[in-house]
């Protein structure tokens, strides 16, 4: 009797491993129930407004319990401007792009809005592939006649969110910037794409600014303005992996430009390439009085081609000549720059061009290697205290 239970059990047992080896795996992703953006209407042939089957779409997603998708299909879908509201029924809304999204040719349709995709007030939102057309060269070609134009509108605009992911998401040709991160909370950009011209105005590749817990991780970036731009409010930011160029580099700033500001605290840059940028690390805070700040600030780990200013403290930006000699009020404070190599376009490639209002304090440099048509290249410095260790080329002036 012993012995025939256990051949009962052993049966059990070869029956039970043998389904589990035939059995296909199944996905998370797969189980979850899928909302279409065809089945409410939206048509894959880049002509027809499918503005309203994407915002039912998500209106059916974000009123569903439990983990969903919203997917766009293969095609070209064109649409006006969207904006996916929260808060959900549930904190795991995961948008997968397989084709393009693009905007109307008219830059008046959409241009009149500061965004043209949102998403605002939502928690647990992966958006994931695809390809965002934002169709910007007629209103660069409108605003260098000197016609009348809109303002243009941001490609991805993420607000007052938290706990979101953007995975492998191309953005082309913004009328302005590609993406905003503003008033959010743990957010990652992974596996980023952004492309437009190195002479298209004012379409910075991803702006942050009120937000903590950012993070851009192995990325591309090709634009006319800053690749990154880190803005008054963001704190425990890291930028890592990224590529910058064509475009004006990786920027904190620009900074004081009210008088009552919030600043920029522990942000890291590694592990970045540069490629005939206008600048590479940047720091640009207005020159008038300000409490702002920028402080705890670490670049690390960056090679540079034929980059115009490689490191760059500029406390006497003032683009519109209002603030002349006033001096910056923003106070920049323990910076380090480590393991920076390279080569600048210009022969000054280390400008600490700092306020005597606010002298920078506790600027760091740590085997830095950059040089001008093979030479030596020059540091330059007003108002900066710190430290040089290790290898230094060019030669320390703090």
């Amino acid at each position: 009797m012993a012995i025939h239970s256990h051949l009962i059990s052993l049966l059990f047992l070869a029956t039970t491993i043998t389904v589990l080896i035939i059995s296909p795996p199944t996905s998370a992703a797969a189980r979850r129930p899928q909302f279409n953006v065809v089945r409410f209407g939206a048509r894959p042939d880049g002509r027809t407004d499918s503005t309203r089957a994407f915002l039912t779409t998500w209106s059916r997603a974000c009123g569903s319990k439990g983990r969903v998708i919203m997917l766009v299909p293969k095609g070209r879908f064109l649409v006006r401007n969207m904006q996916f509201t929260g808060p959900c029924k549930n904190r795991s809304i995961f948008v997968r792009i397989l084709g393009t999204i693009v905007a109307p040719n008219n830059i008046w349709t959409t241009g009149n809005s500061p965004h043209w995709i949102e998403f605002h007030g939502v928690n647990g939102v992966t958006i994931s592939g695809g390809v965002l057309d934002g169709k910007g060269a007629a209103l660069w070609a409108c605003k260098k006649a000197g016609r009348s134009c809109p303002n243009g509108a941001t490609t991805l605009s993420i607000s007052n969110s938290q706990n979101v992911v953007v995975s492998r998401l191309t953005s082309l040709n913004s009328h302005m910037f590609h993406m905003v991160i503003n008033f959010c909370r743990n957010v990652k950009l992974q596996g980023v794409r952004i492309s437009a011209p190195g002479n298209s105005p004012n379409t910075d590749g991803i702006h942050v600014q009120f937000s903590t817990a950012v993070s851009i991780v192995s990325s591309k970036i090709a634009t006319g303005d800053d690749c990154v731009s880190i803005g008054p409010g963001t704190a425990n930011m890291l930028v890592d992996k990224v590529t910058c160029g064509p475009g004006h580099g990786i920027s904190i700033g620009s900074l004081g430009k009210d008088v009552n500001e919030q600043g920029v605290q522990n942000v890291t840059v590694r592990s970045t390439t540069f490629v005939g940028t206008t600048n590479g690390f940047r720091i640009k805070a207005w020159g008038k009085p300000s409490n702002g700040f920028a402080r705890n600030i670490l670049f690390q780990h960056a090679t540079m081609y034929n980059v115009q200013n490689p490191i760059f403290i500029d406390q006497r930006y003032c683009p519109d000549k209002n603030c002349a000699d006033q001096g910056s009020g923003v106070r920049v404070s323990d910076v380090t720059y480590q393991n920076i190599q390279g080569t600048s376009a210009s022969q000054v490639a280390v400008n600490f061009d700092c306020s005597n209002r606010s002298p920078c304090r506790g600027i760091r440099l740590n085997n830095v290697r950059l040089t001008y048509r093979n030479r030596a290249a020059v540091a330059s410095c007003r108002n900066a205290d710190g430290t040089a260790y290790g290898f230094v080329q060019p030669r320390s002036c703090l």
